[in-house]
């Protein structure tokens, strides 16, 4: 496994920041913002303070404060003004800013006192789909460069699951469902461990109003036939993330619609990148694909579905 990175490269920090190369060797000549280390090859190494440092200089330059002016703070200042502009900015770069900041820092306080302010001012569904989706997208990107280390996105990764289950329980406990004969089972196929979006989605509909089945991660086809002993009319959702991989993907749903759908009322909605894979050709009727969330949201809960 590999050990938390604590060590970063101009590019690493131009990746995690947004702020170019060039512009943070000016900030570094001109006005000393920061001090990297030096290899015997003369190239330079950050360390995760100054990351910290960058993050918190990127967030107030971008929120409009002259790079001169930053640089004149105490270093104590500058996290105290950070904190205030994340709370009462309404940017949701700023809130996207922030949570990287908390990640980098393992800072669980920050991460959720941003979220209080989000959810203050919004709604949860607003803060997964404008702020913890772009951010997971950023990261996913990060991860893969080696830009983060893969516990600060674990760490981050665990504290958006963990106001997603918050969110559904708090529903969960007051549900009175619409009616008994929609209900949707949510699953991610065998092998597929990406659990955000279908965590997500078991919220959104509950929070339509309807009774939900959640199943989770790697679920085996054959292991959903017990659920149509419960009721053949049941909508089936899942989100690929990587898995059933391209090879595999066009015979895993045709197996899926003989064991599960070719003789029930049963639908199955699939969404997530993963999708681009299928040959839509061969799908079942009993098969839709979305590619987003609203997509999903018209073809089962508008007004005109289940009437």
């Amino acid at each position: 496994m590999k050990r938390i990175k604590s060590t970063f490269s101009i590019k690493n920090l131009e990746n995690i920041s947004g702020i170019k190369s060039h512009t943070i060797r000016i900030w570094e000549k001109r006005y000393n913002l920061l001090q990297p280390e030096r290899t015997d090859t003369n190239i330079r190494r950050y360390s995760l303070s100054s990351l910290q440092k960058l993050l918190n200089v990127t967030l107030l330059y971008n929120h409009g404060l002259k790079i001169s002016k930053i640089a004149k703070l105490d270093e104590a200042e500058i996290p105290m003004l950070v904190r205030e502009i994340a709370l009462k900015s309404s940017s949701e770069q700023v809130s996207i800013n922030a949570f990287k900041l908390s990640m980098v820092n393992f800072d669980s306080v920050l991460f959720d006192v941003t979220f209080d302010e989000i959810i203050a001012r919004t709604d949860f569904h607003y803060a997964f789909t404008r702020i913890f989706l772009p951010l997971m997208s950023e990261l996913g990107i990060l991860w893969q460069t080696g830009a983060i280390s893969p516990a600060h996105e674990h760490f981050i990764t665990n504290l958006v699951k963990q106001k997603i289950h918050t969110q559904t329980e708090i529903l969960q406990r007051k549900q009175n469902p619409k009616d008994n004969k929609n209900i949707f089972v949510l699953f991610l196929p065998e092998d597929e461990i990406h659990e955000l979006a279908i965590l997500f989605l078991n919220y959104f509909i509950l929070n339509k109003g309807y009774k939900t089945i959640f199943l989770g991660q790697s679920i085996t086809t054959d292991s959903l036939e017990t659920i149509l002993t419960y009721s053949t009319n049941m909508k089936f959702v899942t989100y690929l993330t990587v898995e059933p991989n391209k090879e595999v993907i066009d015979d895993y749903f045709k197996n899926f619609h003989k064991l599960i759908l070719e003789n029930s009322d049963a639908e199955l909605a699939i969404l997530g990148p993963q999708q681009i894979q299928l040959d839509l050709s061969k799908l079942s009727p009993q098969i839709k694909t979305f590619r987003t969330i609203e997509a999903f949201e018209e073809t089962y809960f508008s007004s005109r579905v289940f009437v």
